[in-house]
């Protein structure tokens, strides 16, 4: 089965692939002193204390999160694929999906045997299902 492209413009093809450079080169933001106490674990939390260093943006400090590390506005919150994702619960949400820019994501919860009446009827509307049935191989 081939995999559905979504209908782009030339400039959301060009920001989607700065966004995916800036995933790449953006820095692991870790919470302060993550390395020191295992119980902190490395989620981020913002650096609040009176003398840090790092809510201080010291250089020798890791990067804090700021506004300036997000992706281009157009294309943010698309799936990488470039489709917008719509979780889908059962057959009927299907028929609201535009299947030139939106893509299905089957929620957790839907069982087996719903979610292969889904995916059938995902292939007959020609929309993209982001997390398939994975079928043996």
């Amino acid at each position: 089965m081939v995999k559905i492209k979504p209908k782009l413009s030339d400039e959301e093809k060009r920001l989607l692939r700065i966004r995916n450079h800036l995933n790449r080169v953006r820095p692991l933001f870790r919470r302060q002193e993550w390395f020191r106490y295992k119980r902190l674990g490395d989620h981020w939390r913002r650096p609040k204390g009176k003398h840090s260093k790092m809510r201080e943006h010291k250089g020798y400090r890791p990067p804090v999160v700021d506004s300036g590390y997000r992706g281009p506005r157009k294309v943010r919150g698309l799936h990488p694929s470039g489709f917008r994702e719509v979780l889908v619960h059962n057959v009927k949400e299907l028929e609201k999906i535009n299947p030139e820019r939106e893509a299905a994501r089957i929620a957790s919860r839907v069982g087996v045997k719903k979610r292969m009446e889904i995916e059938k009827r995902a292939e007959e509307l020609n929309i993209r299902i982001l997390n398939p049935l994975r079928r043996g191989d």
